[in-house]
């Protein structure tokens, strides 16, 4: 048995929805099973879900992890999955050999590089009692389909979301610190007036 989140890129995007369509249909096939997909898009640079599904199964293994392609969606969607597409095109521009870049990245930053800019993707989490089952399922779209282990995207996946955290956290903090900052010189702006309405009455005297 393996577990997978696998990126299917396609070339014509109507395929994209009817593969999606199919594997609805059809989680569970031959040697395979699909545990959630999501259908995205990428549009300069930024990732937008168009559409997915997951198993619906309500189980304690299916909370931890039939999220995962969703919560991988959320990141890739987000202020971090700018800065890992980002971070992942100055490693290959940088770099003599593309797949030096592409070893050097992280998991995710992979999974934002699989996706070419102006394209629609599946990423789907799979598993499969050998490799290249699912694969069959395609046979009849046109997709480039590439591979990433999911307990390795889990783990990544995790670290990244508490990131997510620690930057809300900070920037919530920095917001509060300008906006104090901005109120006590908003309040020393009012003593001043004050005190100039005063100095005006006791010249008036």
């Amino acid at each position: 048995m393996k577990e997978s989140v696998i990126t299917i890129h396609f070339d014509v995007e109507s395929e994209a929805y009817q593969a999606l369509s199919e594997i609805k249909r059809h989680p569970d096939g031959s040697g395979y099973f699909v545990s959630a997909v999501s259908l995205v898009k990428k549009e300069n640079g930024h990732i937008i879900l168009k559409d997915g599904f997951d198993t619906g199964v309500d189980t304690a293994d299916d909370t931890a992890y039939g999220t995962l392609i969703g919560s991988l969606v959320g990141i890739l969607g987000g202020p971090l999955g700018v800065l890992f597409g980002s971070s992942m095109g100055a490693l290959v521009g940088s770099s003599v050999d593309a797949d030096d870049a592409v070893q050097s990245a992280s998991l995710i930053e992979q999974v934002c590089a699989d996706i070419p800019d102006g394209s629609t993707a599946l990423i789907a989490l799979v598993q499969e009692d050998e490799e290249m089952r699912f694969e069959r399922s395609l046979d009849s779209f046109k997709v480039e389909i590439i591979r990433h282990d999911a307990a390795e995207v889990a783990e990544e996946v995790e670290k990244a979301q508490a990131l997510e955290r620690k930057m809300a956290k900070e920037a919530r903090a920095k917001l509060r610190a300008e906006k104090k900052a901005e109120w006590n010189a908003q309040v020393e702006s009012k003593r001043q007036e004050i005190r100039h309405f005063f100095e005006q009455l006791r010249q008036k005297k």
